[in-house]
């Protein structure tokens, strides 16, 4: 067998990196890429093809040729101790260390360590985050501010069991080639993640657990099946070790929920709602189809919404019929505590959002900040409980057609100048930010990543493409339009940043998000060519 040569290509000095870039690892990661790449890379193709017949034909259903699998009697395997009990997932990037140790000490059952949407790709950013987790699992991780306070985990109560998020198998690493092609991210991420804490999660009582992102069929699943049979192998740990819960965040995976979860049904956790991508996958899939499918305002679609109502149904039902984990979305508002009014708001919106989830079903949810902890333990203890999980709430009266899941139409609310606005702040506010090095912000009281400036971007390239009239001033949704609203949107993020940061990273940032709104050309991912311009 032929081995791969692996180069790390950026120069710049990282801290301790040579604790994780060692032979060893990045050997695996080699071999990971040789044996796998080329299959990520046939799945995206894929991904194409099945975009141009929905183009064509504006139509999506259940896959004929699956039909006995969504048919069959099978259960994906008992979940392990650790992870019995999800009723509060906090979410957050692995790095810096100071982020990663409040989430961990935030009280939380899970804490999703994301190397994803809420992380920007630098390479500094991957290697610290997957030193991070290595420390997490040693027990050694600890933080000094600048200003002398010290951060370091608890030992009064349990930690939060750590569930790591890699990249999607669309983004690449251009900071490792691999026989002198850029590795996959996502392999990186895994590869650097398992090798360093597979053996030590494993003698915490814990193991390797992931959260898999972006997928659009069950071929994507068999696909991280094989991976993890393959690594499991290669560090000499059980079959079955490895677990992974599965984001339900594209279209076409909500008609292939029962299909993903039999292509992993021995490494099968769960599967999650994510709301924002989910929204954002309805907009890049059906864009050209036609007005029925233009959303209205961001801020205006309920998870209450029909279309909505029947997806998230539908993932209970398949989840407990499977006897996975249904875990519900994120709610983007977040608490300030420098305005008790913000807070209180917050507190109600997320209680409200909880409880719903509870009452449907789903075993446990997300929040994006420690204060929001106790509201969804609270909402959930209350449903639960003594029990760790609601594997037992069979919804037999749930039947979801593929009609029902492409209702987009039964959204109620309007497209207005104002979520114009909102759309194009938020899109280069996120960017910029997103440019310096931070993939999660607080915008106006809401937590934004970049699932939810993927869905603000597309809003205004389907509007566009639609030639939509706003409900507030009746003017057409046009690329002057547009283009001038971008101008002065940008104009004001000017004056709240300050000159430097403008040159640095919003007026860059503005640019990227003009010609991505206004090319006759969708752009799959915004991530894509914004990570040309990070380091």
């Amino acid at each position: 067998m032929s081995k791969s040569t692996i180069t790390v290509t950026d120069p710049t000095p990282i801290p301790r990196a040579g604790e994780i870039l060692t032979d060893e690892a990045l050997a695996f990661v080699a071999e990971l890429n040789r044996r796998f790449n080329q299959t990520r890379k046939q799945r995206l193709a894929e991904r194409a093809i099945k975009r141009a017949a929905v183009a064509a034909n504006g139509k999506m259903d259940f896959l004929p040729e699956t039909v006995d699998v969504r048919a069959g009697d099978w259960q994906v395997a008992p979940a392990p101790a650790a992870l019995r009990d999800r009723r509060v997932e906090m979410t957050g990037p692995a790095s810096p260390a100071k982020m990663a140790i409040n989430a961990l000490n935030s009280g939380a059952k899970v804490w999703l360590a994301d190397l994803e949407d809420a992380s920007t790709p630098t390479w500094a950013n991957v290697v610290d985050a997957v030193l991070n987790l290595r420390d997490a699992a040693l027990g050694t991780l600890s933080y000094t501010s600048p200003e002398g306070k010290e951060y370091r985990l608890r030992t009064d109560a349990p930690l939060a069991v750590v569930v790591a998020r890699p990249r999607g198998w669309h983004m690449i690493d251009r900071h490792v080639l691999v026989d002198g092609e850029p590795a996959s991210g996502a392999l990186v991420d895994f590869g650097l993640h398992f090798f360093h804490t597979a053996k030590l999660l494993l003698a915490n009582g814990q193991g390797p657990y992931y959260y898999l992102p972006k997928m659009e069929s069950h071929l994507e699943a068999r696909l991280w099946n094989e991976i993890f049979v393959f690594a499991q192998d290669y560090l000499g740990i059980p079959q079955g070790t490895i677990r992974a819960t599965v984001l339900i965040e594209t279209i076409p995976a909500a008609f292939e929920m029962d299909e993903i979860l039999f292509e992993l049904r021995e490494h099968a956790s769960g599967l999650n709602a994510g709301r924002w991508d989910y929204l954002f996958s309805i907009i890049k899939y059906f864009r050209d189809a036609g007005s029925a499918f233009v959303l209205p305002d961001r801020a205006q679609v309920a998870m209450t919404a029909p279309f909505m109502r029947a997806y998230t149904e539908l993932l209970v039902k398949t989840c407990h019929h499977r006897g996975a984990f249904a875990m519900g979305g994120m709610a983007a508002v977040i608490p300030n505590r420098r305005e008790p009014e913000v807070t209180a708001a917050a507190f109600e919106k997320v209680r409200a959002d909880k409880t719903r989830e509870a009452n449907d079903g789903f075993d446990g949810s997300w929040v994006a900040h420690p204060d929001l902890v106790p509201v969804c333990q609270e909402v959930f203890d209350a449903v639960l409980g003594e029990r760790p999980n609601q594997l037992d709430k069979q919804r037999p009266e749930v039947s979801v057609t593929a009609a029902q899941l492409l209702d987009v139409a039964s959204a109620d609310g309007d497209v207005t100048e104002a979520g114009l606005r909102l759309n194009l702040y938020v899109a280069v506010a996120y960017t910029a930010v997103w440019l310096s090095g931070n993939g999660a912000v607080a915008i106006h009281n809401l937590m934004e990543d970049a699932a939810t400036a993927e869905i603000s971007r597309s809003q205004v390239w389907q509007q566009i493409r639609n030639q939509v009239t706003l409900a507030d001033t009746g003017n057409t949704v046009t690329r002057e339009l547009v283009a001038t609203i971008l101008a002065e949107e940008t104009e004001k993020l000017r004056g709240e940043v300050g000159d430097e940061a403008f040159v640095l990273h919003y007026k860059p940032a503005s640019d990227l998000i003009a010609d991505i709104c206004l090319s006759e050309d969708y752009t799959d991912f915004l991530t894509i060519p914004a990570y040309e311009l990070v380091g």
